[in-house]
């Protein structure tokens, strides 16, 4: 019967050791699993607003009626004649 439990002991011993051995190299190998997981998202989302400002782009530069309503929307640009009003909201009281 003792040497059942001195192998037990050592198949224990042994079972730590790998433990000790193995589990900080397990541990960073699934750390680098998960950030490369987030990375390859975050490169999908970049992908797709590339896309889309590539296509924003495209029609910057052959949409006139899109030039002129940026113009007018983000530069404050009137045609000639027009009179431009700012309406200010009133402040809460």
């Amino acid at each position: 019967m003792l040497p059942i439990i001195k192998k037990a002991f050592w198949f224990l011993g042994f079972g730590i050791f790998l433990l000790i051995v193995f589990f900080p190299g397990y541990t960073k190998v699934q750390e680098l699993k998960e950030k490369n997981r987030d990375l390859e998202s975050k490169a999908k989302e970049l992908k797709i607003e590339n896309v889309l400002l590539q296509e924003e782009l495209k029609r910057i530069e052959h949409d006139p009626l899109y030039q002129e309503k940026l113009a007018r929307e983000k530069m404050g640009v009137v045609r000639k004649g027009e009179i431009p009003v700012r309406i200010i909201p009133e402040r809460e009281r």
